[in-house]
């Protein structure tokens, strides 16, 4: 099986029930070739938790052409303060993201998510080491929408800096949003119900992570072990 016929793989449309052995068949041979591609991969990137999506992000940034009628960061309508420090890194990062053709996140809005402030201190865009690990939060998120039906995601958070993390109230000093591998998202639906399938499709085998619900939205990550709170 080719890597674009595990693209093609779906799981069956429907409500959710408690046991879909569709899902973890189709799954089972999307982690085989997952792993495979794992084993290839940079060592930085074997670390990541193994997803069972088709992941395909590019090996570099630097040398890939800008995409047709990609938005400037000055048509986006960030900060102009953060504009200037992250602008030009923010227009690559998306760039690179983009190759996922994720249907379900606008991308648009999920760098404008990054320019935020407390106080005197602001958010930045991830260290290009994480990007990676990002990408394969979004296709987990991604995927989860589609098995929802639902329409665009809103990222409310996505990687925080240090600084940036310490200064957000009731953020954990080890948060995995640090490490850029942690999102948390608003579906145009319930925030107990994104929880409880989130929940339900990383048991049956779609990732590995953690899944935190509250009252307005859903935590995503994929530490690589399952995690509920």
């Amino acid at each position: 099986m080719t890597q674009d016929d595990r693209d093609d793989i779906r799981i069956p449309r429907g409500p959710i029930p408690c046991s879909r052995r569709q899902l973890l068949s189709s799954l089972s041979f999307v982690g085989v070739g997952f792993i495979a591609t794992l084993n290839s991969a940079p060592a930085a990137v074997r670390g990541t938790p193994k997803v069972a999506v088709a992941v395909r992000p590019p090996a570099t940034v630097a040398s890939r052409a800008p995409i047709a009628n990609a938005p400037s960061a000055n048509r986006l309508g960030l900060p102009e303060e953060w504009l200037i420090r992250h602008g030009s890194t923010a227009m690559e990062y998306r760039r690179y993201l983009s190759r996922m053709r994720l249907h379900h996140i606008d991308l648009n809005q999920f760098i404008e998510s990054h320019a935020q402030k407390k106080g005197s201190i602001w958010n930045s865009i991830p260290p290009k080491r994480a990007w990676n690990s990002m990408a394969y939060t979004l296709r987990v998120i991604d995927r989860i929408a589609r098995e929802m039906q639902a329409g665009t995601v809103e990222v409310i958070s996505a990687y925080r800096n240090p600084a940036y993390n310490g200064a957000c109230r009731g953020a954990r000093a080890n948060s995995y949003h640090l490490q850029n591998m942690a999102a948390d998202v608003k579906f145009p639906v319930r925030a107990s119900k994104v929880t409880a399938i989130a929940r339900q499709l990383r048991d049956e085998g779609l990732f590995r992570g953690g899944v935190g619900g509250y009252w307005g939205f859903t935590h995503i990550d994929v530490r690589g072990e399952n995690v509920n709170w």
